[in-house]
């Protein structure tokens, strides 16, 4: 007997929803003993829409995150791959320097 087709999904309108969505329409997927071919079209637009709605949140905190951090002048900055890197000028002075460790002090 085919499984019954899920309800048709409103677009999304939060990360929330959208990510909703996106885990709904997987786990059907995953549910399913075999494909039901009928729904299939309603399920990819529906997750390419809650996919582009999540991807949008994503960059908005991202561009938000990082003009917070920009504006904080922490004397790092992110790149988008989320890696530290150091700034240039004054910021850059002020990190304290180690001293290069003696090789005759043997902490044994």
């Amino acid at each position: 007997m085919p499984e019954p087709s899920p309800p048709a999904q409103a677009p999304a309108q939060t990360f929330r929803e959208a990510y909703g969505v996106l885990q709904q329409h997987a786990e059907t997927l995953r549910d399913q003993d075999e494909p039901n071919i009928d729904d299939l079209l309603t399920i990819v637009t529906e997750s390419v829409a809650a996919y582009k709605v999540c991807r949008q949140r994503i960059d908005a905190v991202e561009a938000a995150l990082k003009a917070a951090l920009d504006d904080a002048d922490m004397g790092t900055s992110f790149s988008p791959e989320g890696v530290k890197a150091p700034l240039a000028g004054p910021a850059a002075r002020e990190v304290p320097q180690r001293p290069a460790p003696d090789p005759d002090d043997v902490p044994f």
